[in-house]
């Protein structure tokens, strides 16, 4: 029986001496191919949206507010009645000039028909020409006192109408910033403002430094107004619609030594809202052969970005990349990788440069 007791503890030390010196698990990476896509050269700046007409609206003259025609935020077309402010003395007023106008017109009609009268027995030396002179003077008096009063009633009409505040161009109308029953006048300050939506700018100051830049990577005959510009509204979210430049300064501001940038957006859905701050990019029209990986492949330590790959061994290496600009999800990589490497991008938290991984190689996304 003891010998039977010791072969047993014998063959359990063994087994547990096996499990022990049983090796790890070697960890599964996803790795994709790094590969060559066809970019367009570009360059980025930091921009900020401008709506290409903006108004503010004030009243011209001074009155109650009676009513506000309108929604806040609410889109609005050329001529829409937005506001009105209380018409009835400026309605007098008309009133009164139009009444004054009927005097002067028939006091006018009477002097023509004198004049005429004494035109005629004037010519017949029936009258005498002193008489002839005075209804001319008197014709005359009345037509100057006519035309005064035409002019009193066209201003009356002009002050009239601007008790009616229309939309002056399509867009968007913000928050009104005074309440209907306020006293308004000209000093009174904006009463609501329109922000034009579509199509809408973004504007970008590049500096002299980047203009040379935007030469040298696009060619010494490059034109700013040659080349498409797009936006970014996110951490790597572009903008659907392309834009093209309309306008670039004359002067250069001496503080930054920069020249504004202006580019024009389609903006149907109003995605693009003014003063929304923006990346603008400004690519080349032709393509160029550039080195592309997935987002998610690419790591960043105090040192800068990197990568980890796959080496031939299937061992983890780590290589420092440069990177050249994110669009959707992938990253164009200036320097630091060659065509064909296998570059993690699933399972980099389970190894360690030097390590040996099992490899699944998948397709980029497109």
């Amino acid at each position: 029986m003891l010998l039977l007791f010791g072969l047993l503890t014998g063959c359990d030390d063994g087994s547990k001496q096996q499990q022990a010196a049983a090796p790890a698990p070697i960890p599964a990476v996803t790795v994709v191919k790094v590969e060559a896509k066809d970019l367009r050269p570009a360059v980025s700046f930091s921009a900020r949206v401008e709506a290409l007409h903006k108004v503010d609206l004030r009243a011209r003259i001074e009155g109650y507010l009676d009513t506000q025609n309108f929604t806040e935020g609410a889109d609005v077309k050329t001529g829409d009645l937005l506001f009105v402010i209380e018409q009835e003395p400026y309605q007098a007023k008309v009133s009164a000039a139009e009444a004054a106008v009927a005097v002067a017109r028939a006091r006018l009609d009477r002097t023509e028909i004198e004049l005429a009268r004494q035109t005629t027995l004037v010519s017949k030396e029936a009258s005498a020409q002193t008489k002839l002179d005075d209804a001319r003077t008197a014709r005359n008096e009345a037509k100057g006192q006519y035309d005064k009063l035409m002019a009193e009633l066209d201003q009356a009409k002009l002050q009239l109408s601007y008790t009616e505040i229309h939309a002056p161009i399509d867009g968007r109308i913000g928050k009104s910033l005074l309440s209907v029953g306020s006293f308004v006048s000209p000093q009174s300050g904006t009463l609501a403002t329109i922000v034009q939506q579509d199509p809408i700018g973004v504007t970008f100051p590049v500096s002299q430094r980047d203009l040379l830049a935007v030469k040298e990577e696009m060619g010494d005959n490059a034109r700013l107004r040659d080349y498409t510009v797009y936006v970014e509204i996110g951490k790597g979210k572009r903008y659907e619609y392309p834009g093209k430049v309309d306008f670039l300064d004359v002067a250069v501001n001496t503080g930054t030594d920069a020249v504004n940038v202006r580019a024009t957006f389609p903006n149907p859905q109003g995605r693009l809202v003014d003063g929304q701050l923006v990346t603008a990019t400004i690519e080349s029209s032709s393509a160029e052969p550039t080195l592309v990986v997935p987002v998610n492949a690419i790591q960043i330590d105090q040192s800068g970005p990197f990568v980890l790959i796959v080496n031939s061994e299937k061992k983890i290496e780590v290589k420092r990349v440069e990177l050249l600009r994110q669009d959707a999800n992938f990253i164009a990589i200036a320097k630091g990788l060659s065509a064909g490497e296998l570059v993690v991008t699933e399972g980099v938290q389970k190894v360690r440069p030097g390590q040996a991984v099992d490899v699944t190689e998948v397709k980029p996304e497109a």
